[in-house]
Order: C-alpha cells, then structure tokens, then sequence
C-alpha cells in the first residue's frame, strides 16, 4: 500500500512553502490545485479498487462459512442416516474448508483495513481541496491588493520624479528671469545720460514745414491780427 503513504505525504504538504517559491502566486497556486484535483482522481481509483478487493474477500470470507455450514449439515444427515464414514468425509471436507475460511479472514481483514486507510485517504483530501479551493480566493485577493499596491507605489515614483522636474523648471525660469534682469540693466547702463532727450528735441526742428503750412499758417495769423 504504498500509494496510501505517497498521499499522506501529499497531504502533509505545505501550501505556504510552495508559494513562497512562486514568482507568480496566483499562477503557482492555480497548478497547485490542479496537481490536487488530479492526485484526487487517483486516490479515488485506487480507493475504488481496494474497496473492490475487500468486496470481494468479504463475498469470498462468506462463501466458505456457508460451505462449512452445509458441510456441517451434511455430516449430521449423513449420522442420522446411519452413515458414519459418509459423516467422516462431510467433517474433514469442513477441517478443509475451516482452514481455507482462516486464510480468507486474514485476507479480508487486511483489504477491509487498506480500504479504511484509503476511503480516510480520500475523505481528507476531498476536504482539504475545498478548504484550499477557499483559501485559493482569498489568497488570489491579497495577489490583486499587492499588485495594485505595487502599481500605485509606481505611480507614486513617477508623479515625484514629476515633482523633481517641476522643481527644476522653476529653477530654470529663475535663471532666465535673472539673466534678462541683468540683459535690461546692462542696456539701461549702455545709453548716454542726457542725449537721448536732445535728440529727440533737435529731430523736432530739423524737418522743414512745407510752403503750404507755411502758407497757411501766415493766413491763420492775418486773420488773428498776429
């Protein structure tokens, strides 16, 4: 029987250790479940055949008892009958028949213990898949919580190395600003104090008014008394 231990061995595993291997828990524990489902059928084969087996040892087990019954029956007949060797043949056929029925019972009782084991085999992990099945949905919720987490923890990053960049176009602004501050106020300190008002003053003077101004303006004056 030793599928029986291979399967208190599977059951004996731990799920937790498993998945501290997996680069994808989901995944791992996914194709742990299905190694389960299908360690599953094969406990249920095996179980079905050792059940199979102590049918059939209990059907045989039964046979012979009533074989020693009828044995029994027939030497009592046989006695009645007046027939004492016929009696004797019934008797020793029964010491035959009492032997075989002592092999039979170790035999049964050997099948009916491998199919207890193997039916408890199966009972157990029947109820550890459905317990994993429920711990397999909470297990996969806290994978999408983490991985969600992990991705605003990126978003995260991102939006400060925006905040980094943001701080360096203001202090590009700044230089710029002082750069121009410093442009004007270079100029400002280039000009000639006092020309720039006396040319502006001489460009007034310096276009001669046309004779029809000129005509003009001495008709305006006339008419004033100028």
């Amino acid at each position: 029987m030793g599928i029986i231990q291979r399967f208190k061995d599977i059951m004996s595993s731990n799920i937790n250790a498993l998945l501290d291997k997996a680069e994808d828990p989901e995944k791992m524990i996914d194709q742990y479940m299905r190694n389960l489902e299908s360690d599953l059928g094969k406990v249920k084969a095996e179980t079905a055949s050792v059940m199979a087996d102590e049918t059939r040892c209990r059907r045989e087990l039964d046979e012979c008892s009533a074989e020693i019954d009828k044995m029994q029956q027939y030497a009592e007949k046989a006695i009645l009958a007046g027939n004492d060797e016929d009696a004797k043949q019934f008797l020793a056929q029964k010491g035959v028949l009492a032997s075989r029925k002592e092999a039979l019972k170790q035999s049964y009782d050997l099948a009916a213990e491998n199919a207890a084991k193997m039916k408890q085999m199966h009972d157990k992990l029947c109820s550890d898949i459905a317990q994993l099945n429920t711990r397999r949905d909470a297990i996969k919720a806290k994978v999408r919580v983490a991985k969600t987490q992990e991705k605003l923890n990126k978003i995260g990053a991102s939006v400060d190395g925006a905040k980094s960049n943001l701080s360096a176009f203001d202090r590009m602004e700044e230089k710029a600003n002082k750069m121009l501050d410093e442009a004007n106020a270079m100029a400002e300190l280039n000009r000639q104090p006092g020309n720039s008002d006396m040319d502006a003053l001489k460009s007034k003077y310096d276009s001669a008014p046309s004779s029809a101004v000129e005509d003009e303006l001495a008709a305006l004056k006339a008419k004033l008394g100028k």
